[in-house]
């Protein structure tokens, strides 16, 4: 080949080059924009997509009966003498008040009419629920560590009106438990309950799990006969730590 042929060459390489260097600009860009439109949609029309929402079969309206009874909360959502929590109220609890209509509001009347006189639990949809695998303990939190039902649940008793209820359509569970924020952002300590809020909360709190706590003392000892007989070793007597530096701490959580 001669000189010539190979200078040719060379420039010809060098042009093609040239031209896949100046085509590689506008695919990366082209790349980023669509990435970029793409979690955005992503954002907005996944948890349409993922959730289903759902109505309460029954308008309740907190601020109301909160008004008309002498214990706020605990008039309702109460701890029974073993220590368990009672959760959401049984028709039992609602009859003692709604036997008969105390107003003239249709809500009442719907209450009444499809599950008093026919005495049928109603199936609330409930926002809090945990997956099976899952233990919670109400005492725990709300007797030993003295939390106030606001930092989990928010300031429900303060609601005209109960929230829409958005069902993961895959899981089944509730949106609550993820939270509403796509990006996982929360502004409150009640915007989800995630394992990773669990786990933030027990890891800057540190208390004493084998004391009473300003438990009773019968349900202090039921506690820690549950934790000694499932838990061996998980529950130290006057070691005050988080719950996660114990041994086999993640079975008192986790079944």
């Amino acid at each position: 080949m001669s000189k010539i042929d190979e200078q040719a060459q060379v420039v010809s390489e060098d042009s093609t080059n040239g031209a896949d260097d100046d085509a590689g600009g506008p695919i990366i860009l082209f790349f980023i924009v669509g990435l970029v439109a793409s979690l955005l949609l992503g954002c907005v029309i996944f948890p349409t997509v993922l959730y289903s929402p759902r109505q309460q079969r029954i308008a309740f309206n907190h601020v109301l009966h909160v008004g008309e009874v002498d214990d706020g909360c605990q008039s309702c959502h109460y701890f029974r003498e073993d220590g368990s929590f009672s959760g959401i109220p049984s028709l039992e609890s609602c009859v003692e008040c709604h036997e008969e209509a105390l107003g003239e509001t249709e809500a009442e009347a719907k209450f009444i009419a499809e599950y008093v006189d026919k005495d049928r639990e109603v199936p609330w949809l409930i926002y809090a629920r945990q997956p099976d695998c899952v233990f919670f303990s109400h005492a725990a939190h709300v007797k030993m560590a003295k939390n106030d039902c606001v930092t989990c649940h928010g300031p429900i008793g303060e609601s005209e009106y109960l929230p829409v209820y958005e069902e993961n359509r895959i899981t089944g569970y509730s949106r609550n438990i993820w939270g509403y924020n796509m990006a996982g952002i929360k502004k409150n300590s009640w915007d989800r309950m995630k394992m990773d809020d669990c786990a933030e909360c027990h890891a800057r709190t540190k208390f004493d799990p084998g004391s009473e706590g300003g438990l009773t003392s019968e349900v202090s000892r039921h506690f820690d006969e549950i934790a000694a007989t499932a838990f061996p070793g998980t529950i130290h007597k006057g070691k005050g730590t988080s719950v996660q530096t114990q041994r086999g701490a993640c079975f008192v959580c986790h079944k």
